[in-house]
């Protein structure tokens, strides 16, 4: 491994962002302990959804679909994690996707990765605060339901809630400048509180006289095939296990070797089906349904469990709902001002976005950054909110599909005679295979997003929505092009990546003359 920059090639110019010429930017400190990082790849992934959408997903799948589909969905995340697992673990850096599709096929590919993204995590912080405000709508609807402002997409906006989503946001941006030792056990425990509370509503619902397994009869709904009803709660697998992925944006930060990673993603994604799971039998146990599923209930979840174990039900529900809430607040403002801070790095945006916190040593400016951003989102209603956030299901989905990819490149089959560059684990026929079935996974995922027709396909409003943040991507890309050609390929990779990458990951001579310099830069 090579030295940090001290002589860059003559006629070409640097400016390392949150330092001076020639020198790497300032790197966080490692506070994050184990437990922690599974809380935020757990916490991210169980949100609001696991606790007021079972009757939506029993009404699309019955109760044998619905089961079915999402342990079918973990399982694929679970092969797309073992791609995860091996590049976390060579490339333990800040950026995660970003510095994959960099690795991997370079720096316009990296830019795009991070474009989407900064905008999945963003709009994921965005509908978590929504999701805080719309449970104390649904507990406290004579306080809520006042100071009606106006109506966007058929959603009433009322002041209070404005003022709890407003309230949210500020308080884990705050808690996330104080730093990734305070904001990790923070999530820990909420994640503890929320897996008690998620235990105690189904052992409370199986263990009551009055809940039968008959009510989870007929297995699947009315004129539709197993094989429909299952794929159509796959399809929404991505959304459902979306959270994983913050692991590898906080890899920098490890107090512990970086090949533990891939336990933990695997036993927070298995942990997340788990809560998935328990929630929709204490449903489907707790009133026949079919008429539950067809109520038109605001909060058919709550009917179900409430019935059964009173207001005891409704309490343990408010407060899983609130911890899946927090903690994705929480483990996706970790991983968007992560991604702003590696794109800094590699001066695609400002290099402001680099620098650290004098005192807490925190990306600071792209945690300000999302907060300002998101502080709009409360005013334009949940309904036109969850246009945008459906859409950034698609920034996800290509960060899964960049780093199977780059993985699938990186594993050989067999190992070389004599091969000094060799990586940790990069010599696995079965990982090769399982990194391309994960690309492919990937892309089955996208089109059942982009395909009309299909049982995940986004509607009018998303699609118009993705296609003007791809412009936007387009036009900042644009914009930063005469800039960005002052830095070599070796320059950015030293950046990103902290050091110059392992001769195994460069795919061509070319491409290495280009980080050396004596190319022109990629376009």
């Amino acid at each position: 491994m090579s030295k940090s920059i001290e002589n860059p090639p003559q006629n070409v110019t640097s400016e390392p962002p949150a330092a001076g010429d020639g020198q790497q930017p300032e790197r966080m400190a490692k506070t994050l302990k184990p437990r922690w990082v599974f809380a935020i790849a757990l916490g991210s992934a169980v949100g609001w959804g696991a606790f007021i959408l079972p009757t939506d997903w029993l009404a699309m799948g019955g109760p044998l679909g619905t089961l079915v589909g999402f342990a079918l969905g973990a399982g694929l995340m679970l092969i797309i994690a073992v791609s995860y697992g091996f590049l976390i673990r060579t490339f333990p850096v800040s950026g995660g996707e970003l510095a994959y599709a960099l690795i991997g096929y370079g720096r316009v590919h990296a830019f795009f990765a991070g474009w989407f993204l900064t905008l999945g995590y963003v709009c994921i912080v965005a509908l978590n605060a929504s999701a805080l405000a719309l449970l104390f709508r649904k507990i406290m609807p004579s306080v809520m339901e006042q100071g009606y402002l106006y109506t966007v997409a058929g959603w009433d906006v009322y002041l209070p809630e404005i003022g709890v989503s407003i309230t949210a946001l500020v308080v884990f941006a705050v808690l996330n400048i104080r730093g990734t030792a305070l904001s990790g056990r923070v999530q820990y425990w909420a994640c503890v509180l929320m897996i008690i509370a998620v235990c105690a509503i189904i052992i409370s619902v199986i263990a009551s006289p009055t809940t039968h397994l008959s009510n989870m009869s007929p297995a699947l709904p009315d004129g539709v095939s197993p094989v429909a009803a299952i794929i159509a709660i796959v399809a929404i697998a991505p959304w459902a296990f979306i959270g994983f992925d913050n692991v590898p944006q906080a890899a920098e930060e490890f107090d512990f070797s970086p090949a533990k990673a891939l336990r933990l993603i695997v036993l927070a994604i298995v942990t997340a089906a788990a809560l998935y799971m328990a929630m929709i039998v204490s449903v489907s146990m707790a009133e026949p349904w079919q008429a539950l599923a067809t109520s038109g209930s605001a909060w058919g979840t709550a009917e179900a469990v409430t019935g059964v174990i009173g207001g005891s039900g409704l309490l343990l529900l408010a407060i899983a709902i609130t911890m899946g809430v927090s903690t994705g607040l929480n483990g996706f403002y970790v991983s968007a001002s992560r991604v702003l801070m590696a794109m800094g790095r590699a001066q695609m945006i400002p290099p402001i976005f680099a620098r650290l916190h004098s005192k807490h040593k925190t990306p600071h400016i792209g945690i300000i950054a999302v907060l300002i951003v998101c502080l709009i989102s409360p005013w334009f209603g949940r309904a036109a909110l969850t246009w945008v956030v459906d859409m950034s299901s698609i920034g996800v989905t290509i960060a899964y599909l960049y780093t199977c990819l780059c993985a699938f490149r990186i594993f050989r089959p067999t190992r070389e005679a004599q091969d000094p560059e060799a990586l940790p684990g990069m010599y696995s026929t079965t990982k090769k295979v399982l990194s391309g079935v994960g690309a492919v996974i990937a892309i089955i995922f996208m089109l059942l997003l982009l395909i009309p027709g299909s049982p995940g396909a986004l509607g009018p409003q998303s699609l118009i929505a993705l296609a003007v943040w791809i412009v936007i991507g387009v036009v900042f890309f644009l914009s930063r092009i005469r800039h960005n050609r002052k830095l070599t390929d070796l320059q950015v990779d030293r950046l990103v990546l902290g050091d110059e990458r392992p001769a195994v990951t460069r795919f061509s001579e070319r491409a290495q003359l280009r980080r050396e310099g004596r190319l022109a830069t990629d376009r």
